[in-house]
């Protein structure tokens, strides 16, 4: 077992909404957001923050929001999503996010499960999901593109702002939100996080070794456009409230590229795939330039250069040979970022040594962390001063972790969540007798440091008895420029093989490389021979990783990428199950002789 000690103990009246109190009264005039406004970033104070929080809070309870009401909020990120988590907390009422690519039959069981009374919609868009939902018990719905600004006005006119009484309901053991889990497997659980679990992973990651003083400042800025309903944006963002880093938000990754030229953030918060696809964005580029030696050669010392990093200090001769990409190689790459960021976070799956080694001998370094809903987001994570490429980091402040005998993760900490809401047998499924969380991750323990290796529920048996973890293989394929997404197959089958999608800006890239026209379809070219060779250098690239009996055999090209609520969860997960049954037919043929 490995344990750190926590740097921050949570006081009994603690609730998530103490920051920004303290953010006003400490650096009232201090940028604390930037909000789109017109197509320019305008800043937002610590003051101004507060005001509007207390003002909707009031406007909430004017409409009826009674202490522990639950309040749907289906949106993007966007800066209206914070601003009302806040007011809902500080109506002493509980948050209850839906993604906006939801479905209404999942809106509509979130929405009853929680017995939510009231709903905030992004746009019509989002309200149309709702009204198909049509969940009687929600009796207020608002919309964030129209009617915050009456809500708010509404409160301004009351006597004060919220009722002192509400400020006392919003204590460390009250829930602050339900967080329903992205359903791989079933119907989504709602984890139930209080107050209590969310101040003490904020302010313990807060303190973490080297985060406060180098990555989250008051003089950093943080471009956040991954969805606030998933809990690892969401406690990243409330980290940068905690420590007064500016932050600003982006409804998804589409205009990404040229909100980063304009914004120029310090830090980046992302999944690996926007990271390989900065990788494969910079290899193209020297491509097309007519240098891809260069590149390679650039990549080979980045990556040399950030393991020499790890191991102590690069030696004079890589020094020099790193000197000599910064230039033509790494400065460019950095100014895909906006040119200010020297750190970026990653979470949701993992990342890749390599990857990682490269961005960081390329001047980004990638702090990777582990995070579950039911850990309320992180509880171990690479800091800028222990650093380990290919792990997910040590412990965090009050962590404890442990492997147990059949390789499962085991958690303990003030992080982990109170429960799943109203399902008590679920609950006590998820911990031990000794009270330890049972994570479902397949994980080794080497120095402290963790490297998850799969889940337990998705481990494939072969025919000979075989115990496959997909996972790995899944991710190193993913990694390919070319590849949209990897389902690994072979339950009761006797050998492994993979269903593998492209990826859409891969795909353009491969047929401009071939001379073939725009309008080719990849229904086109699924069995062309070059194509499956450069998908084959994805398989092989996965398969040295691993033992032949675990080797990816036979592998099939899908023309249609995976979409989100059919094959894959708005966290973009694979639901192995459906996505097994709809594919049932290409799977069978990886197996026919």
């Amino acid at each position: 077992m490995w344990s750190t000690p926590a740097k921050y103990v949570v006081e009994p009246d603690a609730c998530a909404i103490d920051d920004i109190d303290a953010n006003a009264r400490i650096r009232p005039d201090h940028a604390a957001f930037a909000r789109k406004v017109d197509g320019v970033w305008r800043p937002v104070t610590s003051r101004g923050f507060l005001d509007q929080v207390n003002a909707l809070a009031s406007g909430l309870v004017a409409a009826g929001i009674e202490p522990g009401d639950r309040v749907g909020l289906m949106s993007s990120t966007c800066y209206e999503w914070t601003l009302c988590d806040f007011a809902i907390w500080a109506a002493g009422a509980v948050t209850v996010p839906i993604y906006e690519t939801s479905p209404p039959a999942q809106a509509a069981w979130i929405l009853q499960d929680s017995g939510a009374v009231a709903a905030f919609a992004e746009n019509d868009q989002c309200a149309a999901v709702l009204d198909q939902a049509d969940v009687p018990g929600v009796t207020l719905r608002w919309q964030l593109d129209r009617d915050l600004d009456k809500l708010m006005a509404t409160g301004r006119s009351r006597p004060a702002g919220p009722p002192a009484d509400r400020r006392q309901a919003v204590g460390a053991a009250a829930p602050a939100t339900i967080v329903y889990t992205s359903g791989t497997t079933g119907r989504p659980e709602g984890c139930v996080l209080t107050h209590d679990n969310l101040v003490a992973e904020v302010r313990n990651v807060a303190l973490a070794d080297g985060l406060a003083e180098q990555v989250l400042t008051e003089s950093s800025s943080l471009l956040l456009f991954l969805p606030l309903a998933h809990i690892f944006a969401r406690m990243v963002a409330l980290v940068a409230v905690h420590n007064g880093t500016q932050l600003a938000h982006l409804s998804g990754p589409g205009d990404l590229a040229a909100e980063l030229q304009q914004y120029r953030p310090t830090l980046i918060l992302g999944v690996p795939r926007v990271f390989e696809k900065l990788h494969d964005s910079a290899r193209f580029a020297a491509a097309t330039a007519g240098h891809p030696r260069l590149f390679q050669l650039a990549e080979t010392t980045a990556v040399a250069y950030s393991r020499a990093l790890e191991r102590g200090r690069p030696g004079l001769w890589l020094r020099g040979a790193h000197r000599l990409f910064e230039r033509p190689v790494y400065t460019p790459l950095r100014a895909a970022l906006g040119g200010h960021a020297r750190y970026a976070s990653s979470g949701g799956a993992p990342l890749g040594a390599r990857l990682g080694h490269f961005l960081r001998g390329a001047g980004v370094t990638i702090l990777e962390g582990w995070c579950l809903t039911e850990t309320t987001s992180g509880s171990t994570l690479n800091l800028p001063s222990s650093q380990r490429m290919g792990t997910v980091g040590r412990r965090l402040p009050g962590c404890s972790v442990r492997i147990d005998t059949d390789g499962e993760v085991l958690v303990k900490g003030p992080n982990v969540f109170a429960g799943y809401w109203h399902d008590d047998e679920a609950t006590a499924g998820m911990f031990d007798a000794d009270g330890w969380l049972r994570t479902g991750d397949l994980g080794e323990l080497d120095d402290g440091y963790l490297r998850i290796v799969g889940r337990k529920k998705d481990l494939i048996i072969t025919a000979s008895g075989k115990n496959v973890a997909p996972a790995p293989l899944e991710d190193q394929v993913r990694a390919h420029w070319l590849v949209g997404d990897c389902l690994v197959v072979g339950q009761g089958r006797p050998y492994i093989a993979a269903l593998v999608t492209l990826d859409p800006d891969g795909f353009e890239r491969w047929k401009h490389q071939h001379s073939l026209p725009a309008t080719t379809a990849a229904a086109d070219l699924r069995d062309d021979p070059a194509l499956r060779a450069e998908i084959q250098t994805a398989i092989d690239t996965a398969n040295r990783t691993v033992s032949r009996a675990e080797a990816i055999k036979r592998f099939r090209v899908l023309p249609p990428p995976f979409q989100i609520g059919a094959e894959l969860t708005s966290s973009r997960k694979v639901r192995r199950d459906y996505a097994e049954a709809r594919l049932a037919a290409d799977i069978g043929e990886l197996f026919s002789l």
